[in-house]
């Protein structure tokens, strides 16, 4: 075994932060204990320490796009996303023809096999099978889901694609929802016009995640739920968030989390390329929403920042997007687990210091 390293800090989550330490080596946690370090450990005053960051929608990161980014690149994105705290992400593809998603996702895997400073978990397709609320995709790629192309697709590449987000009324009688649930590939819904009944006949087929709550899906109506109210009303849909205070309001968040406890945070990344960035997002050229800029380094402070609890914010970017994968490695810190951590200064919840696979990185300045 190469060396312990004890990490002695303030440790969250489970719980609030409380005085601890976790020991790694080989790039595995290997034990972690409450009150007093043993001696040697690596004090890091009262910065909290937390598992790596997991994002679940990640298009791409400042000049860089996955949909058109050679191999070598994704090395340069994982960096900085690693830098910031993000040690494990899913690649994620918005809307195009049918037939580029085999070129997709022939980019995707190979960059997988490269030795890359954070974790690629897979690819997330956000589309094409996308219904009444497309925001900034292209509405002439939107198609009917297919469940043989589908099938036919991820039999190409076997245990690459993680995540599929679809529309119900795309999927009009379930049968690709079932199918790729059948596969383990986790169902999200978003971009969606749906009802509420229609949001949880899908969650019946499978259906376990709602894409970026409030945003692409209609607004919640007293009179008719849709497919926000179906995502915080059913203890079967986890909903993620975009929180960088842009794509949604404070007060939405804050009502969000009082009803919902399973809230995963994604950050929506984008490449800038021909969007506009301003406020903080990226927008299309004639004025569209079309993702974010700010990670979930900046969406955890932001949240804590609003009055979420930083134990909260911290669980939302690690152990429930964990979750929504089915991780029983990563998101945690308990033996056993990956030794992906990030240490946060306890105020504002800020990335200060970085571990991938126990080995510390250089961090970002916070942004």
């Amino acid at each position: 075994m190469a060396a312990t390293t004890v990490l002695a800090a303030a440790v969250c989550p489970p719980g609030t932060p409380h005085a601890g330490w976790v020991a790694i080596a080989d790039g595995i946690i290997q034990e972690v204990g409450d009150g007093r370090a043993p001696s040697g450990a690596l004090d890091l005053g009262d910065l909290v320490v937390a598992p790596g960051y997991i994002d679940l929608q990640v298009n791409g990161i400042g000049e860089i796009d996955f949909a058109t980014a050679p191999p070598e690149q994704w090395s340069q994105a994982a960096a900085q996303l690693a830098r910031a705290g993000t040690t494990a992400w899913c690649a994620t593809f918005i809307s195009t023809e049918l037939a580029a998603y085999d070129g997709l996702l022939t980019r995707a895997n190979a960059a997988t096999s490269l030795p890359l400073s954070s974790t690629i978990l897979g690819v997330h397709l956000e589309g094409p099978f996308l219904g009444g609320a497309p925001g900034a995709h292209r509405r002439e790629v939107l198609t009917t889901a297919d469940p043989a192309w589908t099938g036919a697709l991820l039999d190409q590449h076997p245990n690459l694609v993680r995540m599929v987000t679809l529309a119900p009324e795309a999927d009009p009688d379930l049968a690709t929802t079932r199918a790729l649930n059948d596969r383990e590939v986790v169902v999200a819904l978003g971009h969606s016009s749906a009802s509420y009944d229609d949001a949880i006949a899908a969650a019946d087929a499978g259906a376990t995640v709602v894409t970026h709550l409030f945003n692409g899906m209609g607004s919640l109506h007293h009179r008719d739920p849709g497919l926000a109210g179906a995502a915080l009303d059913d203890e079967r849909l986890t909903p993620t968030v975009i929180a960088d205070l842009v794509h949604v309001h404070p007060v939405a968040l804050r009502l969000a989390l009082a009803r919902k406890k399973n809230v995963a945070l994604v950050s929506d990344a984008v490449a800038i390329g021909a969007l506009v960035e301003a406020d903080g997002a990226a927008w299309t050229t004639d004025g569209v929403l079309a993702g974010a800029t700010t990670g979930l380094d900046g969406a955890v402070g932001n949240l804590v920042a609003i009055g979420v609890p930083i134990a909260r914010a911290l669980e939302m970017a690690t152990a429930i997007p964990a979750a929504v994968l089915g991780l029983s490695d990563r998101g945690r810190l308990v033996p056993g687990a990956v030794a992906d951590i990030v240490a946060v200064d306890p105020m504002t919840a800020r990335v200060q210091q970085v571990w991938v696979g126990g080995d510390s990185v250089a961090t970002s300045d916070p942004a």
